[in-house]
């Protein structure tokens, strides 16, 4: 078999030229196979019919055996030759031949360089890409956090609003004053605290002691 891949007559015909030709190999040593089979199963019915024939079957099989080795190899040299010529005058694209989906090269031909070029800009393309899918995915993730913040801020904002309106009703006037007052006292308070726990403390200090 022939070794050239011939890969511009495989995108041609849509198979190699090689993979045919086994094809018809095969097909041929088949049929080879199959004829010799005949040829035995008719000399063993002529030879059964013959009175007093001492050739066995055994014989017969090894008669045929050597004639298909006869056989095949003659076959094997003739089929060279054929595919020799197959390959070379019937299933080969003459050099000068251009495909009709490879005219687009003729019209706008460019050099190994250049195509190396597009193939490096390309690969470039394709990484801005995923770095721009990537950052497309953080901004989202990004977006539904602020979503869920802002939700929380709405939810305070409505607290505030409803206890600036518990203080109107109740006369306790801006809510941010009030709430700032809140604070203050809420500071005095816990420093009232913080000193009632240290006399607190004292005292049983002075109580373990005496």
């Amino acid at each position: 078999m022939s070794v050239d891949p011939m890969v511009y007559e495989a995108q041609f015909f849509g198979f190699t030229p090689q993979t045919c030709m086994l094809r018809v190999y095969i097909a041929f040593q088949d049929y080879l196979f199959e004829m010799m089979l005949v040829v035995e199963g008719v000399m063993l019915k002529k030879l059964d019919s013959i009175p007093g024939c001492k050739i066995s079957p055994s014989k017969i099989r090894k008669c045929t055996e050597k004639f298909l080795l006869f056989m095949k190899e003659h076959f094997d040299k003739l089929f060279s030759k054929m595919e020799e010529v197959l390959l070379q005058l019937v299933l080969n694209i003459p050099k000068n031949v251009l495909l009709p989906e490879d005219r687009v090269q003729e019209q706008y031909p460019y050099s190994e360089e250049e195509f190396q070029a597009l193939q490096d800009e390309l690969q470039q393309l394709q990484q801005q890409c995923r770095a721009q899918a990537v950052l497309e995915q953080e901004l989202r993730a990004e977006l539904e956090e602020q979503k869920v913040v802002k939700a929380e801020l709405e939810k305070i904002l409505q607290c505030f609003d409803g206890l600036e309106n518990i203080c109107r009703e109740h006369g306790a006037g801006n809510f941010k004053e009030s709430f700032a007052l809140l604070t203050q006292s809420s500071k005095k308070l816990q420093d009232v605290l913080k000193e009632v726990e240290e006399k607190s403390k004292k005292i049983d200090q002075h109580d373990q002691l005496m």
